[in-house]
Formats: C-alpha cells, structure tokens, sequence
C-alpha cells in the first residue's frame, strides 16, 4: 500500500531537470547569503524542517527511473543532518577568512551532489570576512527548478528584516510590450522580429553543432572544464548609478549591465597582452528578459510567474520547440549533449536576477548582502547578479589557472567607471 502511494504521488522530471541531471551536464546553483552578525545555527533544523521542506516536493525526493526508463521524483525521508555542513577552519592571523571562504565555494562548487539523497545541501560559515560576520550557502541542484523559481525558494525562507509580518516587496520594472498601431512601423516591427528570429536561431543552431569560440583570455576551449577549480569573486554596483547611466543613454539597465560587463571583457583581454578582442570570435550567452518578470511583486509571484520572451524575437521559442522535439525522438542524453555544446562552444555566460528592495533576515540574522552562481558549467567564464537594498551584486566565476580573477573584476570595475563619468559629465552638460 505504501508502495502504491508513492507511485500516485510520483512527479515526472522536467525535461529542463533531465537535461541538467545527465551524464553530460550536471549543474547547480551556488545561493550565497551574507550575514551582518555572527551565526547562531541552533534554529537549523527547525528552519529546515518547518520552512524549507514545505516550499517543493522536491526537496524531499530523489530522481529515479520507472519501469519505462522515465525519470520520476520519489519521496523519500529526509535526513535533515545529511544536508547540513559546517566546517571547521584553521586559525590565522588576520582572523578574517575571506581566501578561506573562497577556497571553501572552490571546493563545493567542484563537488557532487550525491544520487541517493535529495538534491540539495546547506553549508553554514561561522567566521567572519571583509563583507559578512558569516555565510549561509545554499547548493541546489538545476534539476530542481530554474534559476528564477531555485532563487525564489530561498527568498521563502527569509523575511523582512524591519518587520517580519510584511511581504518582500521588489522593484518594478517598466517594460514596453505593445506594438506601435502605425501601419509602417508595425511592418518594421514584423520584419525585425523575422531578422532577430534568423539569426538569434541560427546562432543557436551554430554554437550547437560545430562555430566553436576561439580559445582567448577568457576562454580555454578545453574538454572537462566543467571539473576544474573556479574563483567566485564579487562586484557591487550602486542601482541609482547604473540608473544615471540608463538614462543617459537612453537604454535599458539590463543594457547598461551587460554593456559594462562586456566592455570590461574587453578591457581584460587587452591587458592581459593579447588583443584577441578585436580578432578573435568570442560569445556570450546572456539569459536576460527571458522571462516574465517585469510585474513580480512578491515571492510567490516570482515562484509561479511563467517563462515569456521579451526581446522582438521567437528565437527562444523556436529553440525550445528544438529542445522538445529533440528530446522525443533522440532523447533526454543526446538533447543534454547538445545543451553541452552550446555551452562548451561559447565563451561566456551572464545571467540575472531582481532581488527584494528591503534587507532580508534569516532565523532572526539580517542579511548584509546576497549572490549567486552557477557551477558545473562546461566554461571559463560565468557571471551572475541580483538586485538587493539598491545594489547591484555582480558574482564572477572564473577558470583558475586560466583566467586572473582580480584582473578581470579590476576591468569590470574600470569600465563601470569610465561609463558612469561620462554619464554625469553629460548631465552635467545637459543641465
């Protein structure tokens, strides 16, 4: 009977989930919360049990196989302790732990997850660094959501620091979907969107299948890069800045931020000695506006919000037809393999998230700050951000031996410089 129970209750895995939990590709997300005062982990096993449980099934299952081969969550019974790391560091001198913190993410981030439990685990830092008295960190495995609905989750465990009983609230962005009425620009319209759809597809299609970056600075071009050590370092960008520069240009912030981030690529490739920026063919996946996030205004919204393109584009649903159609006649491995090659055929990734406009707490500890990144990825270079209290928190995860993670935050840093004194010499101007 019990037996029978769990098979009423089994949840077939995303094809999304059967792709990131293959034998090619297994990815998770590093969520990295930064606490104003020293960590008390008491409250651990209650928060773990009463609220972080409860917000997926999920989380409490493993994937399996059915009679059929079709991968399946299963309940299980979860051994909270299983799940609960809390190292132990040596002393040093200067009692802050920051390359101890950041060798500690290496080693995690290398790590994986183990089969047999639940897919997820929560490591509690208790020494203090540059940034935070301590660190919660958060490992979940891609298999269990997106980015947007694995962020989400976390976000349920916290609450309002100023006043628990309150929602968090986040920023409303303005976002103009409707079509102009004129008859000539609507033609404009149909054909862009047509031009956007060939090539962003194509593109698609290429990196997939056999346009391989160029190896460069920022990018080894190796086999099992997925398996070597990272450096995760972070950037902190004022929102109101980034605004002032918006409006100077008369663009959007997610243009602004990927402006800087790729200007400061190139800055990077040319002071590393070899100008590769100019001559050399280097790509980035960016996994922005892709989904409908534009009038999320609560946790549960951000949860349940559906994926919608934006950009005047059906690349993206072209490509997840692809995706679907791929995974009924070849299957979910060789659809993962081609998801690999994109990847491992690109030099870079940069995603994002709209984090909550009040400080957070967690168990009663008022988080300071808030990041991300994604691990198991076949690249050199990923970078990542989330908005949080008017800051802009940029996470880098660099190669190492490959790339110079200073270096490179130095060039991100430089470009957001060098934009933002233009902006206001030209307000300046202006006004």
């Amino acid at each position: 009977m019990e037996l029978k129970q769990e098979e009423e209750v089994a949840e077939p895995v995303s094809p999304t989930g059967q792709y990131f939990n293959s034998s090619v590709l297994s990815v998770s997300v590093l969520g990295v919360l930064e606490s104003q005062v020293p960590i008390d982990d008491s409250p651990t096993l209650t928060l773990l049990q009463d609220v972080f449980l409860p917000i997926n099934p999920r989380f409490s299952s493993i994937m399996v196989r059915d009679k059929n081969g079709v991968k399946q969550w299963k309940k299980v019974k979860v051994n909270l302790q299983d799940h609960i790391n809390v190292p132990i560091f040596p002393n040093n001198s200067t009692q802050l732990y920051d390359q101890e913190f950041n060798d500690y993410l290496t080693k995690i981030s290398l790590s994986q997850l183990p089969q047999s439990r639940p897919l997820w685990e929560i490591h509690i830092i208790k020494y203090p660094t540059k940034t935070a008295a301590g660190h919660v960190v958060f490992k979940l495995h891609h298999a269990l959501g997106d980015g947007f609905s694995i962020m989400g989750a976390l976000l349920s465990c916290l609450q309002r620091a100023d006043n628990p009983s309150l929602p968090l609230t986040f920023p409303q962005l303005r976002t103009d979907l409707s079509l102009d009425s004129e008859g000539s620009k609507g033609i404009l319209n149909v054909f862009s969107a047509f031009l956007n759809t060939v090539s962003d597809f194509g593109w698609s299609l290429m990196k997939s299948s056999f346009a391989e970056d160029d190896r460069t600075p920022i990018r080894s071009g190796d086999d099992g890069v997925e398996f070597r050590p990272i450096d995760i370092c972070t950037i902190t960008f004022c929102l109101d800045q980034i605004k002032l520069i918006k409006s100077n240009l008369q663009v959007t912030i997610n243009d602004v931020i990927t402006g800087i981030i790729f200007f400061g690529t190139r800055l990077y490739m040319q002071q590393t000695g070899q100008d590769h920026s100019t001559k050399s063919n280097s790509t980035a996946l960016v996994l922005l506006n892709t989904r409908n996030i534009a009038g999320y205004k609560s946790v549960d919204e951000m949860l349940t919000k559906s994926s919608r393109g934006k950009k005047n584009s059906a690349a993206v649903f072209l490509t997840g037809k692809l995706l679907d159609t791929s995974r009924k006649y070849i299957g979910p491995e060789a659809t993962a393999r081609h998801i690999h090659n994109t990847l491992k055929n690109s030099s870079m990734t940069v995603s994002n998230v709209v984090g909550p406009v009040e400080q957070m707490a967690l168990a009663n500890h008022p988080c300071s700050g808030i990041y991300f990144m994604v691990v198991g990825v076949p690249q050199s270079l990923t970078i990542t951000m989330v908005s949080y209290m008017g800051k802009l928190r940029v996470a880098v995860g660099t190669e190492k031996g490959h790339i110079d993670s200073d270096k490179y935050k130095s060039c991100i840093q430089n470009a957001f410089d060098m934009m933002f004194k233009v902006a206001v010499n030209s307000s300046t101007q202006t006004n």
